[in-house]
């Protein structure tokens, strides 16, 4: 191969590390949950409801101006801000109840919006309408609800998988690692404010398939070498098979993360988030392969043959 990041044979003891990488693990789990559920999440219009107006400017777009003209006009608050060029705006108006059924909301909105449309162009008369979304109250509540089982039945359909075709350890290893994944991703979002829509939830979907396949691999590696070596110690032979698949993982995470980095750089305001997700989630996946799905396979122990009769031998390593 004429590019190879990591030697072939390599001899690193990750699993000496592996009450470090735990520590460290669990601190952020909790620091996760923590901003969670003390901070929240900055929900886009697909999950807290609203009135989402992009538009375009003649020459760079006075953002001040903008809001002035917006607030007075009686419809709560107001969010205005550049949206990648400084000619594109994006504006969010928070959900408009009307009279409380759902459709004097859905009149509200739609009131909301040609109020807004109208302010605009009087005061900026070569304004451009490039995107108009309105997302009512009980859409949103049915996206959030539909966004957190299409999570939970990935992870429980990957416990399932893996169970069936290995063993129940190393089920829990992969759901171990996978919802390490999820938790930490919801953490960044909440921890930076970044904004949290459906896009996200495809993003989050997809690091469970990325983090999935590291850790198949590796997990296959295991036990091809728990057949092959039947007296070796399960944490020598753990630190082998991570080993032997350093140089696929690293290359996949690396040419993965060139390809990302470019659709976040020049692939515009509109898919930043997402890109941001699943770099954030190629790093921590790759992580958690190594650092989470393969220690636990020595705390929980995994039985092998020990001889041709079909002995088991206990699982040795500190």
């Amino acid at each position: 191969m004429l590019l190879r990041l990591i030697p072939n044979k390599t001899d690193i003891k990750f699993i000496r590390f592996r009450m470090i990488a735990m520590v460290i693990s669990v601190a952020l789990l909790l620091a996760s949950a923590g901003m969670f559920f003390v901070v929240g999440l900055n929900y886009g219009i697909d999950f807290k409801g609203g009135t989402l107006i992009e538009v375009g400017t003649e020459g760079p777009a006075d953002i001040g101006a903008i809001r002035g003209i917006l607030s007075p006009l009686g419809f709560g608050e107001v969010e205005v801000q550049e949206f990648g060029a400084p000619d594109d705006v994006l504006i969010r108006i928070e959900e408009q109840s009307g009279g409380g059924t759902e459709r004097e909301a859905e009149l509200a909105q739609q009131a909301a919006v040609t109020a807004t449309r109208a302010a605009l162009d009087a005061a900026f008369p070569g304004i451009e309408y490039r995107r108009v979304e309105v997302v009512g109250p009980k859409v949103s509540g049915e996206l959030v609800k539909a966004g957190t089982i299409a999570v939970v039945l990935a992870v429980l359909a990957v416990f399932v998988y893996i169970m069936f075709r290995f063993e129940w350890q190393f089920a829990l290893g992969a759901v171990f690692a996978l919802t390490h994944d999820v938790i930490l991703t919801i953490g960044v979002f909440s921890l930076f404010k970044l904004e949290f829509n459906l896009s996200i939830i495809a993003a989050i979907l997809t690091i469970v398939g990325y983090s999935l396949n590291d850790t198949v691999v590796v997990y296959d590696r295991i036990r091809e070498n728990l057949r092959k070596y039947k007296r070796m110690p399960l944490q020598n032979l753990l630190d082998q098979s991570i080993n032997d698949t350093l140089s696929r993982t690293v290359m996949t995470s690396v040419t993965t993360l060139l390809a990302l980095l470019a659709l976040y750089i020049f692939g515009g305001e509109v898919i930043r988030g997402f890109t941001f997700a699943m770099i954030w989630g190629v790093l921590v996946g790759t992580y958690s392969s190594i650092f989470i799905a393969s220690p636990v396979l020595l705390m929980l122990g995994v039985k092998r043959e020990w001889n041709e009769a079909g002995e088991t031998a206990p699982a040795t390593g500190n």
